[in-house]
């Protein structure tokens, strides 16, 4: 008697298949559901912060035209070189920010120059380096050009400010 004494000190509390199934239930399975209840009750919670309440506002910025349409008047008079320097090419050619070559100053023009004016007017239409292109903005690419006439002139070019051309120049008139 001894014997089997000793045995059932050393066996756990699962005798059989049946409580070893409810131990695994137990153990593994209820914990799962009771993880996936507390999600679905956190959150079916009404949500506060920024933005919310404003379904119309984020349905409409979700749907928004991707892109727009300009309409100028293609009668107005061309600028010149320097009206479009000073409303357009100021502000980083009079300092030189980011390496821009500074207005008037014959050093940093002196490489540019060389490459030619149709060089220089591509490079700012396109953009260089730090410079942003130029075309398609508020300018149309004819006084862009000018401009770069006049910045490279006051450096010591000797560049013809661009004309429009006589199909132009008559589309504009009528």
């Amino acid at each position: 008697m001894s014997d089997k004494h000793h045995e059932e000190g050393h066996t756990g509390p699962i005798k059989n298949s049946k409580q070893l199934l409810t131990t695994v239930v137990l153990a593994f399975i209820l914990p799962v559901i009771l993880i996936i209840g507390l999600v679905n009750f956190v959150g079916s919670a009404p949500k506060t912060g920024a933005g919310v309440g404003m379904h119309e506002l984020a349905q409409a910025q979700r749907i928004q035209k991707v892109g727009t349409i300009e309409i100028r008047d293609a009668n107005r008079p061309l600028r010149g070189g320097e009206e479009v320097y000073k409303g357009q090419c100021a502000a980083c050619h009079a300092t030189g920010v980011s390496g821009a070559p500074k207005f008037g100053e014959a050093g940093d023009w002196g490489s540019r120059l060389g490459h030619g004016f149709e060089a220089l007017v591509t490079s700012a239409l396109k953009g260089k380096g730090a410079m942003a292109p130029q075309g398609g903005g508020e300018f149309n690419d004819l006084e862009i050009a000018r401009a770069v006439a006049y910045m490279a002139n006051s450096a010591g070019g000797n560049f013809a400010e661009p004309q429009p051309e006589a199909k132009e120049e008559e589309a504009a008139q009528n």
